[in-house]
């Protein structure tokens, strides 16, 4: 049972909706017509996308070694390397030199009565400016323009306003090459030429916008993702431009690799810096010392020493070479010290792969340089308080101390060896001694020339190797997928909008429709009578045509099929009820539910039937039988003459219908003033009486019992009561309030409730078929479609 309830609750529910179709549909039309508008005027949005592979640091360099094939695989550190690819990718350095590379603070757009469209490409105008970049990056400025002629336009203020709701006379003249003078700097405007050239009389609206916001923009704009364990990195951009999105991509990942290399490469120059003023005073020096040996062989002209000479000579230079390159050691170790202790640097990283000591303190060196560069790294983009910061700091003041150990040991080392070296030269030096002062003078100057001159080679061969590796490093991203959009707008969606249109188009009629219906307490059919109470329903009565308020004798109209029925279900009630009349009372809850209509209707079609009626209009207070019946012109005397005057009989206040044989009337008469002691008068009972015997019918047209107390003076007369309800007028809870104590204290004998008024088709709680099936008028003309009917 609840499960029927439930489905009938759906139905009603859907044809209430159905009964509203109309409006409905045209709800929806104009919510389809609001989202064609939206879509009309709506600023698109494309997406670009891009891929790229982030490569190992070992796959980055162009040369590398045998070792590195043999070492971990791609990113040993796992997935964390990728997220700090990312943390990159999305800063704001790099966000910031795109913007500035591209223009993208600077845009153009052709004004529209209602939109305006963005020009990226080719814009018609072009703004110069005559500040520095660094002033124009912070402005935020607008500039109104309309072309009036290929040489000239109409600047004007930006004050709030549209170009469409300015006056020419507002804007000022200027020609294309003009300086304008502003508040942030002088600009010049000028003109495209050519396809793009500027529209005579199109409106331009140039904005200037500070880089910082739009930094902001697109460092949120651009989605990164990829799958973990991955080096592939896919990067999104949804902008109103397709092409700006393209753009912005493909120089995204160009500043990304140039970020990158720039950081591999820093150790390289810092190296290469160094060496470079090394070689410098080098040269300087070792120029002094040929420029000597050449002025000391000209003074003294020298010749070719003896052969005793010539070999202590060469044993001195094997030493001097051994001095030479010992002192180079020394030398370097004692430049690295010095640029170690150095306050003024401007770069924290050391020079590597120099020569100096063992591997160890090259390894040291080059640890020192990855934990500089590591933390820097950071520093990009974040503070010097980051925890990783700290700890990286800590570790460099290690190695750096480390390392000055290592330089020091290095140091002592080439001294002792020096030393020895020194005191061998000595006793070598000693038996030259007894040799020519010029030749010992020309050695002396030839042992400095060597020293300097392996130097000064050993350093060039280092500036070498320095520019060599200058340009091994390769960009560490590598294209997958160049930047490239479908060109096809992703947002708004088209079937998005109009579903969404479609759908918010049908809530709102039916949403509303739903809530009047849960607020309204009218009743509308018989589910919503029988449910608020528990009284035997006899039936319910169609609206008719206002033109035609009484049944006719050969009526096939829905109104007279309901009375046929009404008719029948009253006999079925009364079927115990023989030998006397059967005494109808009608009644309601208040005025104009349609007590009159109804008793003068069932009346009319109970006659009509063969049965003699008598209708008796008790409701002295309001009368309006006569009018029903169209019976103005008859006497006015009636039941309360009869019940004031007793010397009228009951005879006296008949009234016979002209037109229907069965059908005799009384009507209320003159309206007394005191009706409620008239029709407690026992003259009332006499009256039932008198025509118990005569009539097959008495029907009784009472007051509302709601509003007074007239009918239950007389209720204990009838044998049934047919309680009107009226749809669309009575309040649900008022007619619970009284047509329920009625029924259960039985003040009204045998209580029956009829729906009046029933509009087929109204909010889906139409009628049963009346005038249909058998009630069909079988003369009536059928419609030409109807010959199509299957069921004819």
């Amino acid at each position: 049972m609840e499960s029927e309830s439930a489905t009938t609750d759906v139905k009603q529910k859907v044809e209430l909706f159905l009964s509203y179709w109309k409006l409905i549909f045209l709800c929806a039309i104009i919510a389809i017509l609001l989202g064609f508008s939206y879509l009309r005027y709506a600023t698109y949005q494309y997406k670009a996308s891009a891929t790229i592979k982030i490569r190992d640091e070992k796959q980055a360099t162009k040369l590398p070694s045998i070792e590195d094939f043999s070492a971990e695989g791609l990113f040993a550190q796992g997935t964390d390397k990728i997220k700090d690819e990312i943390k990159i990718i999305q800063s704001r350095t790099i966000a910031e030199n795109i913007i500035k590379t591209l223009g993208l603070n600077i845009r153009c757009f052709a004004e529209g009565k209602i939109k305006e469209k963005e020009l990226y490409e080719n814009p018609p105008i072009k703004i110069s400016f005559f500040k520095s970049d660094s002033i124009i990056s912070k402005i935020k400025a607008t500039i109104f323009i309309k072309v009036k002629s290929k040489t000239e336009f109409i600047l004007f203020k930006d004050d709030g306003k549209s170009l469409i709701d300015r006056d020419n006379k507002d804007g000022k003249v200027y020609t294309f090459g003009d300086k304008i003078e502003t508040s942030y700097g002088g600009f010049v405007l000028v003109p495209e030429v050519g396809l793009h050239a500027p529209n005579i009389g199109s409106n331009y609206k140039l904005t200037i916008s500070p880089v910082t916001s739009l930094v902001n923009s697109y460092t949120s704009k651009v989605k990164i993702s990829t799958e973990k364990g991955s080096s592939v990195i896919k990067l999104e951009l949804e902008e109103s431009v397709a092409q700006k999105a393209v753009d912005y991509l493909d120089q995204l990942i160009l500043e990304y690799n140039k970020d990158v290399l720039l950081d591999k490469e820093e150790v390289i120059k810092v190296t290469s810096d160094f060496i470079n003023n090394r070689l410098q005073k080098v040269s300087e020096e070792l120029e002094n010392v040929d420029y000597t040996a050449e002025q000391l062989q000209k003074k003294n002209n020298l010749t070719a020493l003896s052969s005793q000479d010539n070999i202590n000579l060469q044993s001195g230079q094997q030493l001097q070479a051994q001095i030479s390159a010992t002192t180079n050691n020394i030398q370097l170790a004692t430049f690295i010290e010095d640029e170690l202790n150095r306050k003024d640097r401007t770069s924290d990283m050391l020079p590597s792969e120099i020569g100096i000591g063992d591997g160890n303190t090259t390894q040291v060196i080059k640890t020192h340089n990855d934990l500089v560069a590591q933390r820097d790294y950071l520093l990009r983009n974040s503070t010097k308080k980051n925890p990783i910061v700290v700890q990286l700091n800590n570790q460099i003041a290690e190695v750096k101390q480390s390392l000055q150990s290592s330089i020091n040991s290095i140091k002592e080392t080439s001294q002792l060896t020096l030393n020895n070296l020194n005191r061998e030269n000595a006793r070598i030096r000693g038996q030259l001694y007894q040799a020519p002062t010029k030749a010992r003078q020309f050695t002396d100057i030839k042992r400095q020339q060597g020293i300097k001159e392996s130097l000064y080679l050993y350093l060039l061969q280092k500036k070498e190797e320095s520019a060599i590796s200058l340009g091994m490093y390769s960009p560490i991203a590598k294209i997958v997928d160049n930047a490239h959009s479908s060109y096809k707008p992703v947002a708004p969606n088209v079937v998005i909008t109009y579903m969404a249109a479609l759908i918010l188009g049908l809530m709102f009629p039916i949403g509303f429709i739903y809530v009047v219906d849960l607020l309204n307490t009218k009743l509308y059919r018989k589910e919503d009578l029988v449910n608020l109470l528990n009284i035997p329903y006899l039936g319910d009565i169609p609206k008719g045509n206002k033109r035609q308020k009484l049944v006719k004798k050969v009526d096939y109209s829905p109104k007279a099929e309901a009375f046929r029925i009404v008719k029948s279900n009253i006999d079925f009630m009364l079927r115990n009820v023989k030998g006397r009349s059967k005494k109808i009372f009608i009644t309601s809850t208040i005025p104009q539910e349609g007590k009159s209509h109804t008793s003068s209707n069932l009346a009319t079609s109970i006659a009509f039937s063969g049965k003699s009626v008598l209708l008796i209009e008790t409701d002295i207070r309001v009368p309006k039988l006569l009018e029903y019946l169209n019976l103005i012109d008859q006497p006015k005397q009636g039941l309360s003459d009869y019940l004031a005057d007793k010397s009228i009989k009951p005879q006296d206040v008949v009234i016979k219908h002209k037109e229907n044989e069965f059908l005799d009337i009384i009507h209320s008469g003159t309206i007394p003033p005191n009706p409620s002691e008239l029709l407690m008068s026992e003259r009332v009972l006499d009256l039932f009486d008198y025509f118990d015997s005569k009539y097959d019918y008495i029907i009784a047209d009472t007051s509302a019992v709601g509003i007074v107390s007239d009918t239950l003076l007389i209720s204990h007369l009838a044998d049934i009561f047919v309680y009107v309800v009226s749809v669309d007028n009575i309040d649900k809870r008022l007619l619970k309030h009284v047509a329920e104590p009625l029924y259960k204290q039985e003040r009204l004998p045998k209580l029956t409730m009829l729906l009046n008024g029933i509009k087929l088709g109204n909010k889906g709680y139409g009628g049963y078929g009346y005038g249909y099936g058998y009630g069909n008028n079988p003369n009536k003309k059928k419609k030409w479609y109807s010959f199509f009917s299957k069921n004819k």
